[in-house]
């Protein structure tokens, strides 16, 4: 052990660089969505983890790779810097699948984690022996390295579910979270029953305890949950994930102080609400790619989110013929926290063209794989299966050259002594002891207790980062928005000196990488802004010459200022075609934005299906986007939708939508026009529940310039009299 004098020298040096030097520089990486394409046209549902051995493992649910190919028993794949992939095989064989899923059962949806010394991974089993026919249940494997071998449990860590009416609900999709109390929660659900969370046995692999309903149903699905600030960030999948070209999946948050919820958005709508809310993540932008979800997080070593996901191109949407099975490959982006909502791309959406890819590997001179040949002061050992060589420190240990001034994050796998002290620049230093993470930056200190059970032998995930005047140690099992302990401190005016980064005390160390952390994005992207108005109608007297209709609603009148339309018992999918649709002529230009005002009482958790009335924008009645205040079992939602004709062959029609914002009984909608660089008619819906905030959402791509109109339909309940949809004006302004 060093001496007390030492020790006490090496506390007061802590590392932090916001720039680079020659020191910690590293060649720009890009990567270009779909990043699975050198081996894969399909890859969905992903999940990924750092093995430690330095690779990134990411899996994918059993759909064929590519055309013609084999449903597989989930795949694998492998990168060590997101340019280039190397395909792995599958989880399972027919010999090593789980012996209690019944033959033909698929295997959807894995999650990875790393805990108790062994990789676990979370799958959907689609149909057990116990019920055949299609009861959905969740499994468990486990294995000694992220590319197995896999052992599945004798059983399901969630069984399937009746649902009281001779079926079964959805228990799809796991997501694990170990949480600040050190319990490990199991998420999981889907449209049919809502999304629940259960509490599991230490070693993950049972279910114990009753369960939390976290969402209601018929809105959310491939649920994800990250620790961040003090918050429990729940991210699920909305919509249809699998229309072909009218697939509008999109990804939503709500945030709680507990794992089991409430969750709840950024404008304060509860997931469980039937007017249920969501802070949008990631949606489509109008580039090629459609129904981005079901996605994994991950930090990079720059300390920069990424989130990894499905998505269609909406040019090449199926691996098989039409309403085959979806060609969904995997992409990655970056995730920006914007006023404490995760926003993908600072909220642009999927990215088309190249991008920096995600920061891998050391600076100062570290092999983040070998990392006592980058320390002084650390001995080298020869690791195990589940990765390479690691080093040992057992007094005090430094880097070989001093990191650059400025903001810095350093990372390492950790299996911990008694007492291991991480010190960074000259001020901050972060130490697990006594069962404490205890951060200091001179001389504040701020600590957190760790769980009772917390077991320091095993692998865990540390680190201390240094952005501006925030100060951040965090301990947790894999870097997967996973958290046994997080403490942080804010000290305005931090600035912090070039030293080497220090350790003090003993561990056993792996992946430790030295990097400036990533400049945050503090403001969202730019979204359509109303100039001055062009056209338009306030309902003050009998419709002018820029009014058509399609299949007139003589029920519809104007008086006092507004359009009062009973719903109709009709509808525009498929076949039906049935319903009055009122087209105003659109203003010339490349650009420009619609507006109406809607009065629609659909109630609130009763089943009115499918009651809606909003806009449309219309090509012809196989070929429109409808955004519509829409009720959807028991749940009042916005949605916006595509009809387009998927098989041109035999006219056959696609229908999928994307949700965006929420409802009440009076709104405001948007639809913003304008063509891309393409040529190509792009048509984003934007809603708002009090006419001054708007959230902007989904853009659909239309093969020509549309008129817009109103539209109120779907009364299929049988009310009498049917509700009336009431809308203040039609209005047309420049977009700026």
């Amino acid at each position: 052990m060093p001496s007390k004098r030492l020790l006490a020298t090496v506390l007061a040096v802590v590392v932090v660089a916001a720039g680079t030097s020659a020191a910690t520089a590293a060649p720009v990486v890009t990567t270009t969505n779909p990043v699975t394409s050198s081996f894969a046209d399909s890859f969905a549902d992903p999940s990924i983890i750092q093995g430690r051995d330095g690779y990134w493992y990411a899996y994918a649910t059993s759909d064929p790779l590519v055309a013609n190919g084999p449903f597989g028993l989930m795949h694998m794949a492998r990168t060590k810097d997101f340019s280039s992939w190397e395909y792995l095989g599958t989880v399972f064989n027919d010999q090593t699948k789980p012996a209690w899923a019944a033959p033909g059962s698929f295997f959807w949806a894995p999650d990875i984690r790393y805990f108790g010394g062994r990789y676990v991974m979370y799958f959907t089993v689609t149909d057990t022996t116990a019920n055949a026919g299609g009861d959905p249940a969740i499994g468990v494997a486990t294995a000694p390295t992220p590319a197995g071998p896999w052992t599945s449990s004798d059983g399901p860590v969630v069984a399937p579910r009746p649902d009281g009416n001779g079926g079964y609900l959805g228990t799809i999709d796991p997501a694990e979270l170990t949480a600040a109390d050190g319990k490990r929660y199991l998420y999981y659900g889907g449209f049919n029953g809502g999304i629940s969370v259960t509490e599991l046995s230490a070693d993950g692999t049972h279910a114990v305890g009753t369960p939390t309903q976290v969402t209601i149903g018929d809105r959310y699905e491939g649920s994800y949950v990250v620790y961040r600030d003090g918050w429990y960030y729940f991210m699920g999948s909305s919509m249809n994930c699998c229309a072909g070209p009218t697939t509008g999946y999109s990804v939503f948050a709500g945030r709680s102080r507990s794992p089991r919820g409430p969750f709840v958005d950024a404008d304060g709508a509860k997931l469980t609400d039937s007017r249920v809310g969501g802070t949008t993540v990631i949606t489509q932008n109008g580039n090629k790619w459609i129904g981005p979800g079901h996605h994994a997080f991950i930090t990079d070593a720059a300390g920069q989110d990424h989130i990894v996901y499905h998505a269609i191109d909406r040019g090449t949407p199926w691996l098989t013929d039409p309403f085959g099975i979806n060609r969904r490959p995997m992409l990655i982006d970056q995730i920006d926290w914007i006023n404490g909502w995760p926003r993908t791309r600072a909220g642009l959406g999927p990215s088309e063209g190249p991008v920096p890819a995600p920061t891998t590997g050391s600076g100062l001179g570290i092999d983040s794989t070998n990392p006592a040949a980058g320390l002084l002061g650390a001995t080298a050992n020869p690791g195990d299966a589940a990765g390479g060589p690691t080093a040992s420190i057992n007094g005090v240990a430094r880097t070989r050259s001093s990191a650059p001034s400025g903001s810095l994050r350093v990372e390492a796998d950790v299996r911990l002594g008694s007492s291991f002290t991480t010190v960074v620049g000259n001020t901050v230093s972060a130490t697990v002891a006594d069962n404490r993470l205890t951060l200091a930056v001179g001389r504040r200190t701020t600590s957190v207790n760790l769980p009772a059970d917390f077991d320091r032998t095993q692998w865990n995930k540390l680190s201390v980062q240094v952005s501006g005047s925030s100060v951040t140690a965090r301990l947790n099992d894999a870097g997967l928005g996973d958290v046994y302990g997080e403490a942080q401190l804010s000290v305005p005016g931090l600035r912090l000196a070039a030293a080497p980064v220090r350790w003090a005390g003993s561990a056993e160390v792996d992946n430790l990488t030295v990097r400036p952390v990533a400049k945050p994005v503090t403001k969202l992207a730019a979204v359509p802004r109303t100039g001055k108005l062009l056209a338009g109608d306030d309902f003050n007297g009998a419709l002018g010459a820029d009014w058509t209709w399609v299949r007139q609603d003589d029920k519809a009148t104007v008086a006092d200022g507004n359009l009062s339309w009973p719903l109709e018992n009709a509808d525009m999918v498929g076949s039906g075609n049935n319903a009055g649709l009122l087209l105003h002529a659109t203003p010339a230009g490349k650009s420009w934005i619609a507006e109406t005002k809607l009065h629609l009482d659909t109630g609130i958790d009763d089943v009115r299906n499918y009651q809606q009335a909003g806009m449309i924008v219309y090509l012809n009645d196989d070929d429109f986007a409808r955004l519509g205040d829409v009720a959807i079992w028991k749940t009042r939602q916005t949605e916006y939708g595509r009809e387009l004709v998927a098989r041109p062959s035999d006219g056959a029609t696609s229908y999928g939508a994307a949700a965006i914002g929420r409802t009440a009984p009076t709104m405001w909608m948007r639809i913003a026009y304008h063509e891309n660089a393409a040529g190509e008619h792009v048509y984003q819906a934007g809603t708002s529940i009090d006419g001054k905030n708007w959230t902007w959402g989904a853009s659909w791509v239309l093969p020509a310039a549309a008129r817009i109109g109103l539209y109120a339909h779907g009364e299929f309940t049988g009310a009498n009299p049917p509700p009336v949809a009431t809308f203040d004006y039609l209005k047309f302004y420049e977009s700026r």
